[in-house]
């Protein structure tokens, strides 16, 4: 496939910002724009990257995946993006690669569930063998969780990583006793929830996206389950935990390489500059929406390490491309983001972050 033409003589630098608008994750969409947004504005206010100033080109994440794969498609075809960036489903980005890889660099930021070695294509977020494996671990450990049921949305991510769960779960001397899919947009889960009764499960792995997962939450505590049965989810910020309601959070963890309230001199200056610039009644900035920032800022680095867009050229830099950002001094491995990653649990809206992974 031929590279994406110039995509602007006026020396703009635009990317796709591809981040769900719409759909069970358009819950935390705005958090994931405000976010990036703030990455470009600084970035620019700096001199803008390779002296060109950045711009953002919203896509609709939340669209199904083809129609997704052929927008962004279009843009670089007609050279009007440089590259693409962005939080959305791994079904949105396995539609993406044919399109875009290889072309413009492709950033991904979305917790995943790992193996992506695609060239061109670099990730900032979570996966699963550096931030599930201990999570389940450290609730063995301190919690006595033997009996694990896995409820994820069907598609690709959640069958991945519940297959990994296995594995996991065996490691730590227990066993996943149940597995439940349901569909995007997935509303009554009664049935889910008599499953979940009937394997006697410790605890559950929720592998559920955005509003279904406030859903879920809401279901879960009002069947009575959170009173024996606690919640892991590695896709869960406090967007969500405001969406589910106080109730509904009692028993949850979540892990993540960033939460709103992770104390550290990083994250807190983050929050700051975020709260100076769109205001403290802005969307929260969680670890999905923040991962938006990471992204820009990640392809930034490339560009400047490598001193052009051409995906050859970052490839061949990215082992030496590190930065300082909202989770603290980030380097590239391979093509994926190495990062300090924390266990929380939930507190009505907000997390307690109680270890480092």
């Amino acid at each position: 496939m031929r590279p994406a033409p110039p995509s602007d003589l006026s020396g703009t630098l635009r990317l796709a910002l591809v981040v769900p608008l719409q759909g069970p994750a358009g819950v935390f969409g705005p958090s994931c724009e405000s976010a990036a947004r703030l990455a470009v504005e600084e970035l620019n206010a700096a001199g803008g990257v390779l002296g060109r100033e950045v711009r953002l080109v919203t896509v609709d994440g939340g669209a199904p995946p083809a129609r997704v794969a052929a927008e962004v498609g279009a843009l670089v075809s007609l050279g009007g993006v440089d590259g693409v960036v962005g939080w959305h489903t791994s079904a949105v980005r396995q539609a993406l690669l044919p399109r875009v890889a290889g072309r413009v660099p492709y950033v991904y930021t979305a917790q995943y569930e790992g193996g992506e070695r695609t060239p061109g294509v670099f990730l900032t977020g979570e996966t699963d063998v550096a931030q599930l494996r201990p999570a389940m671990r450290l609730l063995a450990e301190a919690a006595g969780v033997r009996r694990w049921c896995t409820v994820g949305n069907d598609y690709v991510w959640p069958r991945v990583t519940a297959r990994t769960a296995r594995a996991y779960a065996r490691e730590c001397g227990g066993r996943v006793r149940d597995e439940v899919f349901v569909p995007l947009g997935a509303d009554g889960f009664g049935p889910v929830l008599r499953r979940i009764e009937r394997c006697e499960a410790d605890a559950v792995l929720m592998l559920l996206v955005g509003a279904d997962a406030a859903r879920f939450n809401r279901a879960f505590a009002g069947y009575g389950l959170h009173q024996r049965c606690l919640r892991l989810s590695t896709h869960m910020d406090e967007n969500i935990l405001l969406a589910t309601g106080a109730d509904g959070t009692d028993g949850l963890w979540a892990a993540a390489g960033f939460f709103g309230t992770l104390a550290t001199a990083e994250s807190l200056d983050f929050g700051a500059r975020h709260a100076a610039r769109f205001g403290v009644h802005a969307p929260v900035v969680g670890s999905l929406g923040e991962s938006c920032f990471e992204g820009v800022r990640l392809l930034a680095a490339l560009a400047e390490r490598a001193r052009s867009l051409d995906v050859r050229a970052m490839c061949a830099v990215g082992d030496a491309v590190s930065y300082e950002g909202p989770r603290g001094v980030v380097r590239l491995r391979g093509n994926h983001l190495a990062q300090r990653l924390y266990l929380a649990r939930a507190d009505a809206f907000d997390f307690h972050v109680v270890a480092q992974l």
